[in-house]
């Protein structure tokens, strides 16, 4: 007979799988790989809509029926990171930039030429955004989330932002060309 402890524990199990659908077809476990390539996935998912599973640090960008363009990400730290449906409402080819009040407060040493100021930085090959950034929307609101470039692709494939989604410069340039504002972002 089963316990009632052992029931609600594989039920949890159970659950907490539910919630994390399989994107990719079943295939054999392959090492990261952070090149931008074509890939099938599952059929529920529509064209035109970017999926980003973090514990993978994969985004998928999908093309059509059964088919998306994976590229590698950095993602949020444990605590920071983003979760659930956003729209991208804006986009920029090298944005400015500040650190949230948020951000300031965790590591004023990090942001300290941002504290007790508004200093914006300008766009470039030394801010943090990188060349291009996708503004993530709920409900008409930013998130202050980001799918953004980075100037230090050494991160890709790590959790080490504080929530935004980052790419190399080079692939997000490529990703930026091919969503326009409008389009559904999940991140799983």
């Amino acid at each position: 007979m089963i316990s009632r402890r052992r029931f609600v524990e594989t039920s949890a199990v159970a659950l907490g799988a539910a919630a994390f659908p399989r994107v990719l077809e079943a295939s054999e476990p392959k090492p990261f790989d952070p090149i931008p390539q074509e890939v099938k996935i599952k059929k529920q998912f529509e064209p035109g809509q970017i999926l980003v599973l973090p514990r993978s640090y994969y985004l998928y960008y999908v093309t059509e029926p059964r088919r998306a363009i994976r590229y590698g990400v950095g993602v949020g730290k444990a605590g920071l990171e983003f979760t659930g449906s956003a729209v991208i409402e804006r986009k920029r080819e090298w944005p400015s930039w500040r650190p949230t009040p948020e951000m300031i407060k965790r590591d004023p040493r990090a942001y300290s030429k941002f504290v007790d100021n508004d200093y914006i930085q300008p766009g470039g090959p030394q801010n943090p955004l990188g060349a291009r950034a996708l503004y993530l929307y709920q409900n008409g609101i930013d998130t202050y989330f980001r799918i953004h470039g980075t100037n230090r692709p050494e991160t890709i494939g790590s959790a080490v932002s504080n929530g935004c989604i980052r790419l190399t410069n080079d692939h997000v340039a490529d990703l930026y060309t091919r969503v326009p504002v409008g389009t559904v972002v999940n991140v799983l």
